[in-house]
């Protein structure tokens, strides 16, 4: 049963779910932005525009766990969790299952003014039956994020919501060591953010000496390949509206336009990360009528030796067209390291559909971008195309993507260019039904996906075909798969995999596999056991990975994963290793204690990140932030040795005071 409620500044939100097995509810998580999939809990969407593109995504599990999101640029292709916002949410466990009550404040979201029906949709999952039901779309092709399939909240009424400024000062106070030479500093620190609602639908945010104290590490990895690894956006500023800097469709990761990380965190000539201090920034961003804008401005400033003191900006604009599609422009000018006249600018169109065939989901994309800068020769070009059909029983995509030899953008990710990036996948995903021997099969995935990657002149570089002829999910929900990965690469130059073993350049040809085991996420200890083995260039390698969790209350979990990487190569042997461990004590929704201990053996570092949150009202929050690191060996004799490395306590405390 589900009641939904207005005040005069909020949508409340009153959720019964009844079950006839209460105590075999699954529910673990208490904390902030925990992922809930593999729990019992409530998901509401809301369409605030009823543009069938956007909506904001709030979910709570049986503890009160909350989850909130953005709806992502394609909405047939899931949500924004990194979007963070203020509201309130209550559960109770009774006799007949479990209820939820949700607040919004709407001071929390943007909305079209004047409208009196928003897109509203509701979710419940049930995890111990993988049962998920739905009060409107209620078919396996549509997610709940496909708002162009919501159903109608009516009567919206109208809201007060006041002058619409916020202002959120925040202290931070703390002490670091960065080595064992150095003398300990203070670390004190003072910010200021402030937002103005323009009207109901856009919002203006303006940040000055902008603090990131409470955000959390990065979870370290090894990285086998001779390309860079992406890091997620964490910080809250970059984070608001993000949605509408989404752009393009079939990027995946082999072109980023814009990647706010670029702004904040640069290398050093040493290759290590050096944290820039933003001075000020401002952003701008909404939906206006059927334009969605988003804008930012910042100023960085100094480091020691790096001209890092500089002015970036991007802009976005996207108009929606025809039912659910959209054409739009996004540019940046800057560079992170002060290089002279950098800029970035191209187009991109999108058509969307979830009614093709009647009722299924369909998106074709087209995009193109320039760049340029002083003293920049050759391609500066980069363009692409690519089709989606994202549905249950059948989910497959096509997508090209040429990149120019000096394109470079300098707010944006690009692990390689001079390419052509063409990659086809499908998945066929059917569920049996009946038995197949003695296993109760929920579903298979029988994936396909070939990718190909030439230079501009058409002379191949790389090739990867993943196929998974077995990959099954039982009814219990455990789950096991076997991947065949026929592999080429074509290296033009010498490539260094780990300390003192450099493959050489020239054509390789070789097969690698995997097996893959879990357990249902819905059990009280879970993990999921991993093998990587075959050839790899000249030689053999074998990854052996776990992850997991031990979840004894929803007061203490322990989550868990480890690689060990063994190769054996003509050029020599080498042995990798990853392990971290993260301990959670979870008071309430609001009190939460959490110890993430790291280590892997190419920085010989332990790494310890302690973080204690406090949400002592609505629109307060207080942190304490305590990092500590380890070398393992002496950096001068190399010798095996536990050392001090450098470690910082902070101590934060925001609120937010709304007008």
């Amino acid at each position: 049963m589900v009641r939904v409620l207005a005040t005069s500044d909020a949508i409340i939100v009153g959720v019964r779910a009844d079950d006839p097995e209460p105590a075999r509810i699954v529910s673990y998580a208490r904390e902030r932005d925990a992922t809930l999939d593999a729990e019992d809990h409530i998901k509401i969407v809301l369409d605030t525009y009823r543009d069938g593109r956007s909506g904001y995504v709030f979910a709570v599990n049986a503890n009160g766990a909350r989850y909130d999101a953005l709806v992502g640029n394609q909405a047939a292709e899931g949500e924004r969790a990194d979007w963070d916002g203020v509201w309130e949410a209550a559960t109770a466990r009774t006799p007949s299952g479990w209820s939820a009550e949700i607040r919004i404040p709407l001071k929390s979201i943007l909305f079209r003014p004047k409208l009196a029906e928003w897109g509203f949709n509701i979710e419940r999952r049930i995890q111990r039956l993988q049962e998920t039901d739905r009060w409107a779309g209620p078919r396996r092709d549509y997610r709940v994020t496909v708002t162009s399939q919501a159903g109608l909240l009516t009567g919206v009424p109208r809201f007060d919501l006041g002058i619409g400024l916020s202002v959120r000062p925040s202290v931070t106070g703390g002490l670091a060591r960065d080595s064992v030479a150095a003398p300990t500093v203070d670390r004190s620190h003072a910010s200021l953010d402030i937002t103005q609602r323009l009207g109901n639908n856009g919002l203006a945010s303006v940040t000055f000496n902008t603090d990131f104290a409470e955000t959390e590490v990065d979870s370290r990895r090894i990285n086998l390949t001779r390309f860079p690894l992406f890091f997620p956006e964490k910080r809250t500023f970059f984070l608001e509206g993000a949605d509408i800097f989404d752009f393009g469709l079939g990027l995946e990761g082999d072109l980023v336009p814009f990647f706010s990380r670029r702004i904040g965190l640069v290398e050093d000539s040493l290759g290590e990360s050096e944290q820039v201090p933003l001075d000020a920034g401002i952003k701008v961003n909404g939906r206006f009528g059927g334009t969605n804008v988003g804008a930012l401005a910042v100023r960085t400033g100094d480091v020691a030796g790096l001209p890092t003191a500089n002015t970036l900006g991007v802009v976005r604009i996207k108009q929606n067209v025809l039912q659910e599609s959209s054409v739009g422009i996004l540019a940046t000018a800057g560079d992170p390291l002060g290089r002279s006249g950098r800029w970035m600018a191209g187009p991109d169109f999108l058509y969307q559909t979830s009614r093709f065939r009647g009722d299924k989901n369909l998106l074709v994309g087209a995009w193109m971008l320039g760049s340029g800068g002083t003293g920049v020769t050759g391609g500066r070009d980069a363009g692409g195309v690519a089709i989606a059909y994202p549905n249950d029983l059948w989910d497959a995509g096509f997508s090209y993507k040429r990149i120019g030899e000096s394109f470079d953008p300098s707010i944006g990710f690009v692990p390689r260019s001079g390419v052509q990036i063409a990659r086809l996948a499908y998945v066929w995903q059917p569920r049996p039904t009946r038995p197949i021997g003695p296993l109760h099969i929920r579903q298979c995935f029988w994936e396909n996906e070939l990718t190909y990657v030439a230079g501009l002149s058409g002379t191949w570089q790389s090739y990867e075909y993943f196929m998974a002829p077995i990959n099954c999910r039982l009814e219990s929900g455990d789950r096991f798969e076997f991947n065949i990965i026929p592999t080429g690469e074509r290296l033009a130059d010498t490539f260094a995999v780990a300390d003192n073993v450099v493959i050489p350049a020239g054509t390789y040809r070789f097969f690698r596999f995997r097996l893959e085991a879990g357990l249902a996420m819905k059990r009280r200890f879970t993990t999921q056991l991993t093998w990587w083995f075959g050839r790899f260039y000249n030689g053999r390698l074998d990854q052996f990975e776990a992850v997991g969790a031990w979840k004894p209350s929803s007061l203490v979990i322990v989550e868990f994963s480890g690689e060990h990487d063994v190769g054996r190569m003509p050029e020599g042997s080498f042995t990798q290793d990853l392990a971290s461990t993260r301990l959670r004590i979870d008071v309430s929704p609001d009190l939460q204690l959490s110890s993430l201990w790291q280590y892997d053996t190419e920085s010989r570092t332990v790494g310890t990140n302690t973080r204690l949150r406090w949400t002592y009202r609505p629109l307060g929050d207080l942190f304490v932030v305590y990092n500590h690191n380890l070398r393992t060996r002496d950096p001068v004799t190399a010798q095996p040795e536990l050392t001090f490395a450098s470690n910082q306590l902070l101590v934060k405390l925001q609120y937010a005071f709304r007008y």
